[in-house]
């Protein structure tokens, strides 16, 4: 008996196979997986319109040859339309999913569904600035991948204090007090928070725009990306 099972998913990569077939990546709650979504190319495919880039789908997977998978149905969930409307939004959304596909064949880990659909519903939202969409998902990239940025403690192990001020160590990987340093009390604050909160809640904080650029520089080196 052929075994089938529903899911919801976020496609990852697409490729072209054969005349009208389409081999798909696919980011569930469960992990990755590949599958085949037979005809998806042709005009009236019934997949078609289930399986898009930048969404949440649901789709039934069926057992195939090794592990193949054969998608026998497909229908949109949420469709992250926003997205395509700027530039820089889509350049970054086109980022965390390669980033994803990349780290998750290092790491397995089926949080990375939800870091990715999280991200993407932050993109989709324009009432949260981009900045800090990016600056929350470097933070979670890097903790997924087991070297979260260390926000008690300076690179001598020192607390970190609100009178001073830091520097992100790129060779120690962590903040490291200096005089001249960027990184404040405020910034410390922020990237904190974010390790807690999705940025739908992050956006209610005010007097984001200054300080964004710094947490974004600071995430972004750590995640090493």
């Amino acid at each position: 008996m052929t075994r089938s099972k529903r899911t919801k998913a976020i496609v990852l990569r697409r490729t072209n196979y054969g005349e009208a077939d389409r081999i798909l990546q696919l980011l569930t709650p469960a992990g990755k997986r590949s599958a085949l979504a037979r005809g998806v190319r042709r005009e009236k495919s019934r997949l078609a319109g289930g399986i898009e880039l930048f969404a949440i789908s649901d789709v039934v997977i069926t057992e195939g040859k090794g592990e193949l998978g054969i998608i026998t149905s497909a229908r949109l969930v949420t469709f992250f339309r926003h997205i395509l409307e700027d530039y820089d939004t889509l350049q970054f959304a086109y980022e965390a999913v390669k980033q994803i596909a990349r780290a998750s064949e290092m790491v397995d880990e089926p949080e990375w569904y939800e870091v990715l659909a999280e991200v993407l519903a932050a993109l989709d939202n324009i009432n949260i600035p981009l900045r800090l969409s990016e600056t929350w998902f470097y933070l979670k990239y890097a903790e997924l991948l087991g070297h979260g940025l260390n926000l008690r403690h300076d690179t001598a192990g020192a607390p970190l204090s609100e009178e001073k001020t830091y520097m992100y160590d790129v060779s120690e990987q962590g903040l490291r007090e200096a005089a001249s340093g960027d990184i404040a009390a405020e910034h410390i604050k922020l990237l904190r928070l974010a390790h807690v909160n999705p940025p739908s809640v992050l956006s209610h904080i005010s007097r984001l725009e200054p300080i964004l650029p710094v947490c974004l520089l600071t995430a972004r080196q750590h995640a090493s990306i």
